[in-house]
């Protein structure tokens, strides 16, 4: 089973590309924005991405772009109108893994997604993401298995399990168990000090990203095994 987010405008359009894909087996979430995805997507589990270009606010090439600086291991799928050899080159230019103009029947988009998974799958194990042990207290990537805490592990899972990956400063807060409240320069020496062991397992970029005035983002692609 794949993770895949769909980001199309046309909701009848974008209702039907999320039952196409859940047909398949994949768990498919839609968005109608380059905005909402941003704000309610969890990158880390993402394993493919299918975008329309011609979105309200920040338009697919600029999403794709972004995704590739900070998320170089996701798929991307662009599904557009936009079908002149031109546009196509642009898309591959800036991020496509695929470029399928519109109309493209569901047939030819399972396949894409498909093949694209295999592809994917084989790729440089850099761009692979972390499995997180909770009973082995162990985080394991390209690089190496390094161990964990078990703040670092209740912390973790509690990022994977947020729908959004997204984690407010008081809910981190609320993980540690000793006595007396935690400041916010305590919590963000744990969250350097888990960034550090996230990069030494081998995840790249940012594993962690702060929220300004919120919280932290988990970026890094990570399961709980």
């Amino acid at each position: 089973m794949l993770n895949v987010i769909i980001v199309e405008d046309h909701q009848p359009l974008r209702e039907s590309l999320v039952e196409v894909m859940a047909r398949e087996g994949h768990h498919a979430v839609g968005f109608e924005s380059a905005e909402a995805l941003w704000s309610g997507c969890s990158f880390g589990t993402v394993d493919i991405l299918i975008l329309d270009l011609n979105l309200p606010g920040e338009d697919g090439i600029a999403v794709a772009q972004r995704m590739r600086g900070d998320y170089p291991g996701i798929g991307i799928i662009m599904l557009t109108a936009r079908g002149e050899p031109e546009d196509r080159r642009v898309g591959y230019e800036n991020g496509a893994d695929i470029y399928l103009a519109k109309p493209s029947s569901a047939t030819e988009l399972t396949a894409s997604v498909k093949a694209l998974a295999r592809r994917l799958k084989h790729s440089d194990p850099e761009t692979t993401g972390l499995a997180l042990d909770r009973f082995a207290m162990t985080l394991s990537g390209p690089r190496d298995t390094v161990d964990l805490s078990a703040l670092e592990i209740d912390l973790l899972t509690t990022f994977a399990r947020s729908p959004s990956g997204r984690l407010e400063t008081s809910e981190i807060a609320a993980l540690d168990k000793g006595d007396g409240e935690i400041s916010k320069a305590a919590i963000e020496v744990r969250i350097v000090r888990l960034r550090k062991k996230m990069i030494a397992a081998g995840t790249t970029g940012q594993p962690i990203k702060a929220i300004r005035n919120q919280g932290y983002q988990l970026s890094a692609r990570m399961k709980v095994v």
